[in-house]
């Protein structure tokens, strides 16, 4: 089994991690509701995409 020669030092284990880290998603605001939605995907409370509605809604019971 390989073994490394040398242990990884603590700042050359860090530097490797650094892009190891969470981004923040990008939101637009929706023009019917005002919600904040991602973007280029139907909107869960109106359906719609590009203005057109793409998915219909549930009847209320």
């Amino acid at each position: 089994m390989a073994v490394p020669f040398r242990r990884t030092s603590k700042t050359a284990k860090r530097k490797r991690r650094t892009h190891y880290k969470l981004s923040k998603p990008t939101l637009v605001v929706d023009k019917q509701t005002g919600d904040l939605v991602l973007p280029h995907r139907v909107s869960p409370i109106t359906g719609e995409y590009k203005g057109k509605q793409v998915v219909r809604q549930k009847e209320s019971e």
